[in-house]
């Protein structure tokens, strides 16, 4: 089965874009991208020319430098959200849960994950144990509730956590480090979670990414998906809402996380 060599390209502060090639067919894809300049320094050094972005959503630090990418590589593919076609305006692919996107040899189910935003997609590669979910899951996280509710995060977040465990988990920020002390402040007692913390403190100390995580990993340490962990109940209840309610206290948790 084909699979993905992937590659992290740090942009902006904290942004990650990925760069993919399909070790089949010498394929090029590139998840998300703000920053075009760095993005074709990175591919020159390569000496690789892009067939497709796949984009997650369509806020700036993830679509910005599409445009010049599309000016540099004419022909560049580029997927998004079928519902959310005014926001992205250099898609040229639209695509809905359950279709298949590939690059070369590589496929991919695209997964709708609204919450974040009300468009937001991830790009499930099975093939290749990735997926690239942008800012829905983060690493000991989950993004911000800005257009979708708290309903819609959570079952996202759910059918991200449904992946098998061993996926790599591609997401859009280098967020770990405060994710984690987020984490441990409602989930103390959690044994995995400071074996994390002590990870990554080193990869960062190291000047390391922290991605990608895994399923596996954040079903163990998350908060987002441990919301039948008493801790985050009981914080929960303190907050005044339904502890038996696994979208209560999954907005109350999200909610302290945004004062956090």
């Amino acid at each position: 089965m084909a699979k993905l060599e992937v590659m992290l390209v740090p942009q902006l502060s904290d942004n990650y874009s990925y760069v993919m090639r399909c070790e089949d067919t010498g394929d090029v894809g590139i998840v998300d991208c703000p920053d075009a300049e760095d993005m074709i320094a990175f591919l020159n050094k390569k000496g690789w020319t892009p067939k497709a972005i796949f984009l997650t959503h369509h806020h700036w630090d993830h679509i910005d430098g599409t445009k010049g990418l599309k000016e540099k590589y004419p022909g560049l593919k580029v997927y998004g959200y079928i519902h959310d076609q005014k926001r992205l305006p250099d898609a040229t692919d639209f695509v809905d849960e359950g279709d298949t996107v590939s690059l070369g040899a590589c496929e991919a189910k695209v997964l709708f994950t609204p919450g974040h935003t009300i468009g937001h997609i991830a790009y499930h590669f099975a093939g290749s144990d990735a997926v690239f979910c942008g800012d829905t899951m983060f690493a000991a996280g989950c993004g911000r509730v800005f257009e979708g509710t708290f309903a819609q995060m959570h079952e996202s977040m759910q059918k991200l956590a449904a992946l098998p465990p061993e996926t790599k988990v591609y997401c859009g920020h280098e967020y770990t480090a405060s994710n984690v002390r987020f984490a441990l402040a409602v989930d103390p007692e959690n044994l995995e979670l400071k074996a994390f913390e002590v990870e990554v403190k080193q990869l960062r100390d190291e000047g390391q990414p922290t991605i990608p995580t895994t399923i596996g990993k954040e079903l163990a340490v998350n908060p987002f998906l441990r919301v039948d962990a008493p801790s985050i109940q009981q914080a929960a209840a303190e907050m005044g809402k339904d502890a038996s309610d696994p979208v209560a206290v999954f907005e109350a948790t999200r909610t302290r996380k945004d004062n956090f």
